[in-house]
């Protein structure tokens, strides 16, 4: 648990909480090293131990550290501290969108362009990035005091699914504003980005959200099913070019969204001109529900039985009139009516006894066989096999196919083909087992390029949020000294190019270990607390040791046992001397006076210097 002044990694003190989430908690944090206030989030303690969850934690730095954008919260540090795993960003001053919504209610049109307009510059830059945010709601948007705006919360890689919406509190404010892709679990894209944007906009007008509802499930039904309330209805004032922007980016159907969120933005910049004002409405090119256009054949289904009936019912009523006509015919005939009810009932009987005999042989002949003796047959090999051709020749041998067929990536075996099954070939088995199969879901494996000259930090992104890889930056010694290196530009992998490689698998990207140099730390004024800081960032074993001396200033380095303009080697020694101020020497003691006075001794008198000090 995290609590008020503990330092974090012996650097971050913690001031107060600023923010609790559902995967990460956010706190007021304080720099010890650069003299300045950080936003420190803090990773769930419950979730610590959870692999998953880590893993996504840390890909929200990854993803973050990336990203260099004015409507972005910059981040500074990540790490882990005795099972505490955190990010360090920047600390922005103000509140978030959704403090300054439950304040105001509604925004002006105004105000909610230029938000607008920022919020979609900021998402261009991310997805130019390759990097979707898939959390966008106004808890994640901060607003400073100059209405500046800074996007927080990248990164988070797993995309939220149905079961999820009932599992976690954090949900609950994001399924407000989730497109039914993600409800639908049908996974993320950059348009998954642009459906939140347009959900944030209309909160922005109207002060409220388009669907509400008792839970999570019900609200992203919503989102699946109904269509966004039209904002004018609302608000006649509200153009119909602003409505268009919101009914294009919430559309359901991804096709009929905006392709990026450079076009939205775009387009929200002319929003407002003279002749897009009173525009036409924005119609769909592509259907927004396909399974609508079914559904209304079912009123003409309705309909023809309906006028069946309506054909039927005068026959019905003739033949009760006819009925009531000849009541004295039927007296007349009751005995003959008797007789033929006598002999129905026997009829039944006998078909009764007939059918019962029926069912007594086909057990005999075909279900007691399946059974009778408990004889045992081998599994089939299905290996290679279609689904249907396998479940043939399981129910040929009389074994049964369990109707859950799990699935399995395989290089071997093609796409849709039995890999196994359980129990496995050849096993012998009672007759009337349940077999499960297992079919190929294909070779997912990716063939890596070579990355030699890209930015090691945008490759790590792209591979672990696309492909699933566990993705490591290492710092590489250079043959070639004099040779420049641009910073964190790959010059080396740990596979080479061609490689196949599938989710989980580890690559490791080489940077170069830029040739730092020894300085004169004496002569520019360094100090103990510097070498220390030298000493953490390269790795370096270090003796710091402090000489008494007046000549410098205390802290001030005297000596070094490196050589100037000598290269900065990781795990190497360092031995630093720094000055220190001289201990006070005891005053030495007066003789006793030959004139005693009252019979005492005098004691040894102390300096200006002494007293002052005691």
């Amino acid at each position: 648990m995290i609590t008020k002044g503990q330092k974090i990694n012996d650097r971050y003190e913690v001031i107060r909480s600023i923010g609790e989430g559902g995967m990460a908690n956010v706190y007021l944090g304080y720099d010890c090293i650069l003299d300045r206030n950080v936003a420190i989030k803090v990773l769930r303690g419950d979730l610590s131990n959870d692999e998953k969850f880590v893993r996504r934690f840390q890909r929200e730095a990854l993803s973050a550290s990336s990203l260099a954008h004015p409507n972005i919260v910059e981040m500074y540090d990540v790490g882990e501290d005795n099972g505490t795993y955190y990010i360090v960003m920047e600390y922005v001053e103000g509140k978030t969108l959704k403090q300054l919504l439950k304040k105001r209610g509604s925004l002006t049109l105004s105000e909610a362009i230029d938000i607008m307009l920022q919020l979609t510059d900021g998402m261009a830059h991310a997805h130019d990035s390759y990097i979707i945010h898939r959390d966008l709601k106004p808890q994640n948007i901060m607003i400073r005091d100059d209405g500046q705006i800074k996007i927080t919360d990248f990164g988070i890689a797993m995309a939220l699914n149905a079961t999820q919406l009932t599992q976690t509190n954090s949900v609950m404010g994001s399924v407000h504003y989730l497109p039914p892709e993600q409800a639908s679990g049908k996974g993320s894209t950059i348009k998954s980005d642009i459906y939140s944007m347009g959900i944030i906009f209309y909160e922005l007008l109207t002060g409220t959200l388009p669907f509400r509802g008792d839970n999570a499930v019900e609200i992203a039904l919503k989102h699946m099913r109904e269509p966004i309330p039209s904002i004018r209805e609302e608000n006649p004032s509200i153009p119909q070019s602003i409505e268009n922007i919101i009914k294009r980016a919430t559309a359901k159907n991804p096709k009929n969204r905006y392709d990026s969120a450079r076009e939205m933005h775009d387009d929200l910049l002319t929003a407002l001109d003279d002749d897009r004002m009173d525009e036409e409405v924005y119609q769909y090119k592509y259907p927004e529900n396909e399974s609508e256009s079914k559904k209304k054949v079912k009123p003409q289904k309705e309909e023809t039985k309906e006028e069946f009936l309506d054909e039927e019912e005068p026959k019905n009523v003739e033949k009760t009139k006819d009925t009531d006509e000849n009541v004295e015919d039927d007296a007349e005939e009751s005995a003959d009516d008797k007789a033929f009810k006598k002999n129905k009932k026997i009829i039944i009987i006998l078909a009764a006894i007939f059918g019962a005999i029926v069912l007594i042989l086909l057990f005999i002949f075909f279900i007691l066989p399946m059974f009778g003796g408990n004889k045992s047959v081998k599994v089939p090999d299905c290996e290679g096999l279609k689904v249907s051709q396998c479940e043939a020749k399981l129910e040929k041998v009389g074994l049964v196919a369990n109707s859950d067929i799990k699935t399995k990536a395989s290089d071997k075996i093609k796409k849709n083909r039995v890999i196994k099954t359980s129990p496995g070939k050849d096993k012998k088995v009672k007759k009337g087992t349940e077999v499960t199969i297992t079919k190929s879901s294909g070779d997912e494996s990716v063939e890596l390029e070579d990355y030699t000259g890209l930015n090691s930090i945008e490759v790590k992104t792209l591979l672990e949020t696309k492909y699933g890889l566990n993705v490591t930056i290492e710092k590489r010694e250079v043959s070639d000294k004099s040779k420049k290196y641009e910073e964190d530009i790959i010059i080396g992998q740990s596979l080479a190019a061609g490689s196949k490689v599938k989710e989980g698998d580890t690559l490791v990207l080489y940077v170069p270990d830029d040739a730092e140099l020894f300085v004169d730390m004496a002569s520019e004024g360094w100090t103990k607390d510097d070498v220390q800081a030298l000493c953490d960032e390269y790795g370096l074993s270090c003796t710091l040791e402090p000489v008494e001396t007046n000549a410098y200033a205390e802290g001030k380095v005297i000596s070094q046992s490196r050589r100037v303009g000598s290269t900065i080697s990781r795990g190497s020694s360092l031995t630093v001397k720094y000055a220190v101020k001289p201990a006070k020497k005891p005053a030495a003691s007066s003789s006793p006076s030959t004139t005693p006075s009252s019979g005492t001794t005098t004691s040894p008198s102390s300096s200006p210097d002494d007293t002052e000090n005691q």
